[in-house]
């Protein structure tokens, strides 16, 4: 979701190693389907810029013998995936980044970034943008991006023998806090990889409320947004619970569809 606009980008993995780029207007909750890609999109490696105009993404297709070599970091015009800026990579340590500003951005680059095309009209910041460092991989991109947009992280682990890695919290109103539990494990189940999310709404008179089908979530103005089971809800927490609860877009309706992004390159 972008900090300073009411637009967000959701990315849609499935089916099989088919990704989309969705477009979200979250005052309207209207959405749009930019760009799909045959390949991977790293999710927690992925940023969009604080007026929601573009998009910071580490990608893979396996083509390793193309001028991207397979993995590359690019930035684009949201929800579409045409690089404007592209930085071929080669392999997935690293990669994807941050915005440190509408028009900077910090790259995960650690190293084998190659600059194929700067299109984008954005600094380079070579300025660590976090506290702490958690790694060169998704969670080094991923909890400095939680904790800039609002979380609180309130125990960092390491990968525990239960996979817990970390723990953040985001206040909803008086009554209640959405708690997001980051999991890093090498044990993977159906349906998560090895890096994955739990949710719980803790109210401030005790009561932990398990939300164990929403693989994403945060608080949205003064309601909370989840993905689940392929789509993406909406609802109010009132002082004694959920209130309005509502479908806004069930992501199992679109398939993929080769699409020009309305921007040359």
């Amino acid at each position: 979701m972008a900090r300073d606009a009411d637009t967000a980008v959701v990315i849609r993995r499935g089916p099989s190693r088919c990704t989309a780029f969705v477009g979200w207007n979250r005052s309207t909750d209207e959405f749009r389907v930019g760009q799909w890609l045959k390949g991977r999109i790293y999710e927690r490696r992925c940023d969009i810029s604080p007026d929601g105009k573009n998009l910071i993404y580490f990608a893979m297709n396996g083509r390793w013998q193309t001028e991207a070599r397979g993995s590359w970091t690019a930035i684009s015009r949201a929800p579409y995936l045409t690089a404007l800026t592209l930085l071929s990579k080669g392999d997935c340590w690293h990669g994807g980044g941050l915005f440190v500003g509408s028009d900077a951005y910090w790259l995960n680059d650690g190293y084998g970034h190659k600059l194929l095309r700067d299109g984008a009209g954005m600094r380079r910041s070579s300025a660590y943008p976090g506290k702490d460092y958690y790694g060169g991989e998704c969670p080094g991109v991923y909890y400095i991006r939680l904790q800039r947009d609002g979380w609180t992280m309130t125990v960092h682990i390491g990968a525990a023998s239960d996979g817990v890695d970390a723990v953040f919290e985001k206040r909803i109103n008086d009554h209640w806090t959405l708690r997001k539990t980051a999991y890093a494990t090498i044990t993977r189940t159906e349906g998560r990889g090895c890096y994955y999310d739990t949710h719980q709404l803790v109210g401030r008179n005790g009561d932990v409320l398990d939300r164990g089908s929403w693989e994403w979530a945060d608080v949205d103005g003064n309601r909370v947004v989840w993905a689940s089971n392929g789509c993406l809800h909406a609802g109010r927490m009132k002082a004694d619970g959920m209130h309005g609860e509502k479908l806004l877009f069930d992501f199992s309706t679109i398939q993929f569809e080769p699409i020009q992004a309305p921007y040359q390159v």
